[in-house]
């Protein structure tokens, strides 16, 4: 194994790591106030509605699959009895259409960030950056699990992917794992490394921020201009009944 191999599947994924957590942290500490999605929903909805609805679902399903193709070991999946044929049918029946649809929502979210002036007018080149490399990366997922289906190549991500994943984890990395992987799912990873360097500079760091105050934060009350109070839905139906009357 060549010394350029060693280090893009032995350090350089934890040198992603390392300058993906650093960075995030820094920007957090330095410029808190640009720690937002950065939503552009009033200036233009339409496309935005059916563009961040089918990326969320589709992006979602896509990281399922992904933790249960590279998380979980092979052995788990014949030791409940379910066969290699039936898993890799199970994995394209699912990964591919997952796959598409956040490709189709991506897409859209990139044309209106083009075609709506407005939204064109406040974006910034990481907004562009951010989609493109989101883009980027889908499409080479979906190129390369369809070109092991339809070739059938017999490679299975399961037994060489996945260990190796792992075994980044817990630092004990097997770079000899990824000799024999196809060099489109290669491409697809060392891509995936440039997303997360390119994280922390983007609106993508919204998604580590989760709204859970929001769970116990007291309710919104609504006055009137008599100052009269709603706190609920029955008050309000009940101030319906008393303008009737």
């Amino acid at each position: 194994m060549s010394t350029l191999e060693l280090l893009l599947w032995g350090a350089l994924p934890y040198m992603v790591i390392v300058f993906c957590i650093t960075a995030t942290i820094w920007r957090y500490v330095t410029n808190p106030f640009s720690w937002t999605s950065k939503s552009s929903e009033m200036l233009e909805k339409r496309m935005l509605k059916w563009g961040s609805l089918l990326f969320h679902i589709g992006i979602f399903a896509v990281i399922c699959g992904h933790i249960a193709g590279l998380l979980v070991p092979v052995e788990f999946y014949r030791w409940i009895g379910l066969s290699d044929e039936g898993y890799h049918l199970m994995a394209i029946a699912g990964g591919l259409p997952a796959g598409i649809i956040a490709f189709a929502g991506a897409v859209i979210l990139l044309v209106r960030r083009y075609v709506a002036r407005r939204v064109r007018a406040t974006s910034s080149i990481g907004d562009w950056l951010a989609l493109a490399m989101l883009i980027i990366v889908i499409v080479t997922g979906i190129l390369a699990t369809s070109a092991n289906a339809v070739n059938h190549t017999g490679f299975d991500y399961r037994t060489t992917i996945n260990p190796w994943l792992r075994g980044l984890i817990v630092f004990q990395p097997d770079p000899v794992l990824m000799q024999t992987v196809p060099m489109n799912f290669k491409v697809h990873i060392l891509l995936t490394f440039v997303l997360y360097c390119v994280f922390p500079f983007t609106r993508l760091v919204h998604m580590l921020s989760m709204p859970l105050s929001y769970l116990k934060r007291s309710y919104v009350l609504y006055r009137r201009r008599d100052g009269a109070v709603y706190p609920n839905q029955e008050q309000k139906k009940g101030k319906g009944d008393v303008d009737a009357t």
